[in-house]
């Protein structure tokens, strides 16, 4: 792994038990799977297949298993979208409403858990993904509160 730049992740699996380590952001999706460093100081590279969701933390303690749904609509600007992996779960989080920020490996999101700083997930581990809505769309743009006529203009002409 080159590079100074890492970042703490927790790679939950489905069928073994999850790794703790660090990847370099610009360059840990590789066409055949996630490059991560472990606890260790070993390399490792994980397939697609077997990785459910790539979680960005901030600290390992706080990387327990934290809520997959939004209590309320969420408030940051994105798509709103819910996905169901292959085992069933379901899990909801923000996505860019750009799709030239799309991954060719998965979808990053940004999750409910305020622990969790975003989440990959890759495209082998969704049975399906559903947009529940669009937050904060650039068509219906608040319009500027109109000055009242009483205000005095003080750098006005």
């Amino acid at each position: 792994m080159a590079g100074s730049t890492t970042k703490k992740v927790v790679i939950r699996r489905f069928e073994k038990e999850s790794v703790a380590g660090w990847v370099n952001p610009a360059s840990y999706l590789q066409p055949a799977g996630v490059e991560v460093l472990s606890a260790q100081g070993n390399v490792s590279h994980l397939a697609y297949g077997e990785i459910k969701t790539i979680v960005f933390v901030r600290d390992f303690e706080d990387a327990a298993e934290a809520g997959h749904l939004f209590l309320t609509r969420p408030k940051t600007e994105g798509l709103w979208v819910s996905f169901q992996f292959r085992d069933g779960e379901v899990m909801e989080g923000i996505m860019s409403n750009n799709l030239l920020q799309l991954e060719q490996y998965g979808f990053t999101v940004i999750p409910p858990s305020s622990s969790h700083q975003r989440v990959f997930i890759p495209r082998a581990a969704v049975r399906s993904v559903e947009v529940l809505g669009v937050v904060g769309s650039p068509l219906h743009r608040r319009k500027a509160k109109a000055v009242p006529k009483e205000q005095i203009g003080l750098f006005e002409e």
